[in-house]
């Protein structure tokens, strides 16, 4: 699950609304243990991951930093060779 949470300072474009509402939610997943809450557990559920998007978004906001920012699409592009150079070593 939480292979999923992704950096989220110190790019451009920053990060979205959506990404760190994302992040938030796997977070929420991890540290309760569940993928989808119970009915009974639905609202809490709901009510942690808007706390930790709202702390999430504060914490991202409010970061300084003296490196320049890193560009979205050259780290996918990184990530992308990564990922092929690790398949190709598995394959071997």
């Amino acid at each position: 699950m939480c292979r999923n949470i992704r950096r989220l300072h110190n790019f451009l474009p920053p990060a979205t609304d959506a990404e760190v509402q994302a992040a938030a939610l796997q977070y929420v997943r991890k540290v309760s243990g569940f993928p989808r809450p119970s009915q009974v557990n639905a609202a809490v559920f709901e009510e942690a991951v808007e706390e930790v998007t709202a702390a999430t978004r504060r914490l991202v906001d409010r970061l300084v930093t003296s490196a320049p920012p890193r560009i979205r699409e050259e780290e996918a592009r990184k990530a992308l060779q990564r990922r092929l150079a690790r398949e190709l070593t598995e394959k071997r």
